[in-house]
């Protein structure tokens, strides 16, 4: 396999450092002004200066978002906050708006721009158009078929292909919802998604057809939309439509809307997660020159875990000693850690293959690994780990711990030490700071993250 492009979220610097330990080319971050992770997001312009002067000190790179869809009050401060980047030394600016795109240019010409896939490009007429007006790479919208990927390169070949290899994906087109802002006025396009697409959703029963309620007020009051939505339903234990109707509530709103047709469970709007793992050869053969992975605001064990799998993957893939057979079995093995020891909402490949559609998981919120990120080693020196606490960790606990380009190892606790008091205890929990200190039968390097089996 040619040489790819890692690229890893980066919530804050911790996430940032930790993803560039287990293997990621590249980070991508963005303030919350300018950035569609509003919230769960520490990055200001200083912090940025100190990403990307510690990624260019390990050869690595930052992007910087500016991806939301802005109103004219955004503009007021861009300009700004363009030269800052520019200062800092950025090296690419991830772009949605045309808007956004033009200030760059006039500011911070030689900027390498990244089209955001808040952009829904998917064909190569568009990539076309973007490549005229200065686009250096396109974030493909998850929607592209990898017939459609090896159309826009072969239409393209000069531009820089990304594409999303694992990660959550959203129920509406490349992220362009309405229903957060609908409900709670969280504005997803604005960076401040709530994700009621995730949320469980109380079910009435109707027996009277749609005709009948359209346009009419519910007991509490409140408008009812009509939603016409297949392949969700309602819980079995309420029974079949038989042509009839439901008016489904989110729990903690008063808005109700009207499911038709089909039967399920209560979780309508709950896609599963894009997991590509096996298929990484394919998207590197039609074109592809970078592998993203979502979630800049999950956890440090997710930052490093899912980054250093795929680094590993990637190895896989590009090893010319391996025969076919025993990397199909290292990458099933590898898809096997990610779905056993990662929350996650069940996976799909999406729509990259032509028979590829929007698959929802109606079970559950999400999977629950039988594992739990308990801490990740600070410091280390002479066998002594000084472990940040993030979940419970125990006296005779055996934990696995994953170190940076996914070397696993296992150890019971036998002895445990609290790092500010100096004494010996028996348990620490997070959240409160906590730091302990363990003693490993070999050096543990910084960033190592630790998880102890709870099931």
């Amino acid at each position: 396999m040619k040489k790819i492009e890692l690229v890893s979220p980066a919530g804050n610097l911790n996430k940032l450092m930790t993803a560039l330990a287990f293997g990621a080319d590249a980070v991508y971050l963005g303030i919350p002004e300018y950035s569609l992770r509003s919230r769960i997001n520490e990055f200001t312009p200083e912090r940025i200066r100190q990403a990307v002067q510690y990624a260019h000190s390990t050869g690595k790179k930052v992007y910087v978002t500016i991806n939301i869809f802005p109103h004219n009050s955004h503009f007021k401060n861009l300009p700004g906050y363009i030269r800052k980047l520019k200062g800092l030394k950025a090296d690419g600016l991830i772009i949605s708006d045309p808007g956004v795109l033009e200030t760059v240019k006039k500011i911070w010409p030689k900027a390498g721009i990244h089209l955001s896939t808040q952009a829904n490009c998917i064909n190569k007429e568009a990539a076309r158009f973007w490549r005229k007006q200065g686009v250096q790479r396109i974030i493909l919208g998850r929607e592209t078929k990898l017939s459609d990927i090896k159309k826009i390169k072969s239409a393209v070949p000069g531009l820089e292909l990304e594409c999303f290899v694992h990660g959550a994906m959203c129920m509406a087109y490349s992220g362009r919802c309405f229903l957060s802002k609908y409900l709670t006025g969280r504005s997803a396009n604005l960076g401040d998604c709530i994700q009621p697409c995730r949320w469980k959703y109380d079910i009435k029963m109707q027996k009277h057809a749609l005709s009948s309620v359209e346009g009419s007020k519910c007991k509490n009051q409140n408008y009812i939309s009509k939603f016409k939505i297949n392949n969700c339903g309602i819980n079995e234990s309420i029974g079949n439509f038989n042509n009839g109707s439901a008016l489904i509530r989110p729990e903690g709103t008063h808005e109700a809307f009207e499911l038709l047709e089909e039967n399920g469970i209560s979780y309508i709007l709950n896609s599963k997660d894009l997991c590509l793992i096996k298929h990484l050869d394919e998207l590197a053969g039609a074109g592809v020159t970078a592998f993203k992975i979502e979630g800049r605001t999950k956890s440090d064990y997710y930052a490093g875990m899912v980054t250093g799998i795929y680094r590993r993957a990637l190895d896989i893939s590009g090893d010319k000693k391996m025969k076919s057979g025993e990397k199909r079995k290292a990458l099933d093995g590898l898809f096997n850690e990610l779905a056993a020891k990662t929350f996650h909402r069940g996976f799909t490949t999406g729509f990259l293959f032509e028979e590829g559609k929007h698959a929802q998981n109606t079970d559950n919120s999400h999977k629950i690994p039988n594992w739990e990120f308990c801490g990740q080693v600070a410091k280390s020196k002479k066998r002594l780990m000084q472990i940040k606490v993030h979940n419970s960790i125990y006296k005779g606990d055996t934990v696995e711990i994953i170190q940076p380009h996914y070397g696993i190892i296992k150890m019971k606790i036998s002895k445990m030490i609290d790092a500010g008091t100096g004494e010996e205890i028996e348990k620490a929990h997070g959240g409160r700071g906590q730091a302990v200190i363990i003693e490993s039968k070999i050096d543990i390097p910084e960033f190592s993250l630790i998880r102890r089996k709870i099931a």
